[in-house]
């Protein structure tokens, strides 16, 4: 299994934050609300679900802060949009 770590701009895989194997970054905005901007992940990590982990780890995170997630990352945006569990933290 892949630990997911958490950065100053959100989480990612790797030793680094700086030079990730997988990330999914995201900006506060207010006092109720994440947007969420960015997903990468390595040629390496592609088709395990990484994605999809990060953005587990993403909600998981903003239910425990109390935030909402504005997803700007079209990845994550798609995502939350068909996923029934992403729907409580969804903007």
């Amino acid at each position: 299994m892949f630990e997911i770590k958490e950065g100053q701009k959100g989480f990612y895989i790797g030793d680094s934050e700086d030079k990730p194997l997988a990330e999914m970054t995201f900006v506060l905005t207010g006092k109720s609300f994440i947007i969420v901007d960015h997903t990468y992940v390595s040629e390496k990590l592609k088709g395990k679900g990484i994605g999809k982990l990060l953005l587990d780890e993403v909600a998981n995170w903003a239910r425990k802060e109390n935030k909402k997630i504005i997803p700007l990352c079209p990845f994550v945006k798609v995502q939350m949009e068909k996923g029934e569990e992403y729907q409580d933290v969804l903007r």
